[in-house]
């Protein structure tokens, strides 16, 4: 009998082109799945080092002001004196924040207004340089200085056309990456008296939850959320993204085992006669069967690492030009390698088992 294994290999050899197409479907897969999820969970993990950063333990807002991808400057100010009297409460800071499109077309960005030396003393912060105090002077983080190649001194455009100078390079990285006065940010939103939230600092933060009952109890009708709680998962402050990454996950494997099944069923047409001599010279239907699945599996394994490689390569480009953060999991790494694995498997399925109940004469006698 034949050795197995250099029956698989001639096999795969003597048809490049298909093997090639179905190592790309595989990978392909893959690399969905991987890129999604490791998106999901850099941006998620990103945004909560960030909230980490924010020493307030209570943020103050308007039911509906402030969502992940959007926000808006309907609270007003006022509030700052009235939490500033309640029992436990420290400090009191209004907040403005504004929701962008990234620069270079892909994601969002952030830019807060704050009332700065209130806002980093509270939440330690140093510059390098000096603070925001024109209307059109901005702090960025040490990120955003890298990504986007900024130092002090250097423009950033906002709000549409209006250039905005970088005076400091702020850290810890806290919030959002820009940051500007609170009356620049009420000027370029035409929003005076009003901001977005407002961060309540607690004199003894094991206290915080008695201090968010009193403020409920005092100013009713408004939405307290615990810092700790804000970014917990990306999940659940983006709608859906949870059903959208395992319809994804499903998908890939539907794309992989498509894939395979029609390579392997082509491949078992051309080969018709080949499978009629492996049956005159006594091979069995198992034999048939094992050849066609070791050659899918092998494909397979190839497009995985293919896809592992591809998705490792185009995450650290979409970083370097974009900026966003991937974060790669093992426990993904496992779902995507066993979805090409199998995937490969159950596509060579049916093709497998056809060639398997082929009659050897009638094979043999296949133009």
């Amino acid at each position: 009998m034949v050795r197995m294994d250099n029956l698989v290999v001639a096999n795969i050899s003597q048809r490049p082109i298909r093997a090639l197409v179905s190592v790309a479907g595989i990978a392909l897969g893959v690399c969905l799945i991987m890129l999604f999820t490791g998106l999901a969970r850099g941006m998620s993990n990103d945004l909560q080092r960030r909230a980490s950063n924010v020493r307030a333990e209570i943020i103050f807002t308007r039911p509906g002001s402030m969502q992940l991808t959007s926000s808006t400057a309907n609270l007003s100010t006022k509030y700052v004196e009235s939490l500033k009297e309640i029992e436990g409460v420290q400090e009191a800071l209004p907040v403005i924040r504004y929701v962008f499109q990234g620069s270079r077309g892909l994601g969002f960005e952030q830019v807060e207004g704050v009332e700065w030396e209130r806002f980093a003393r509270v939440n330690e912060i140093n510059v390098s340089g000096r603070p925001p105090q024109a209307n059109d002077e901005i702090v960025i983080d040490e990120t955003k200085a890298r990504n986007n190649k900024l130092g002090v001194g250097n423009t950033l455009q906002l709000f549409g056309d209006k250039q905005y100078r970088v005076t400091g390079i702020y850290s810890p990285e806290s919030g959002a990456r820009v940051k500007m006065t609170l009356a620049a940010m009420q000027e370029a939103l035409e929003s005076p008296g009003r901001c977005t939230y407002i961060l309540v600092k607690v004199r003894n933060p094991n206290e915080q939850l008695e201090v968010a009952n009193r403020i409920n109890a005092k100013l009713p009708g408004n939405k307290i959320q615990f810092t700790r709680d804000l970014f917990t998962s990306i999940e659940k402050n983006i709608p859906y993204l949870g059903i959208f990454l395992r319809v994804l996950v499903g998908l890939a494997a539907v794309v992989s085992a498509l894939v395979v099944m029609l390579a392997m069923y082509t491949t078992i047409t051309e080969r018709t006669r080949e499978i009629g001599i492996l049956k005159a010279l006594g091979a069995s239907r198992r034999y048939i069967v094992f050849i066609i699945e070791s050659e899918a599996i092998l494909i397979s394994a190839v497009g995985l690492v293919a896809g592992f490689v591809l998705s490792f390569a185009a995450g650290y480009l979409i970083h370097q030009f974009y900026g966003l953060f991937f974060e790669f999991t093992w426990g993904w790494a496992v779902t995507a390698a066993a979805i090409g694995i199998l995937g490969g498997a159950f596509g060579a399925l049916y093709p497998a088992l056809r060639a398997s109940n082929l009659d050897a004469v009638s094979a043999l006698a296949y133009e």
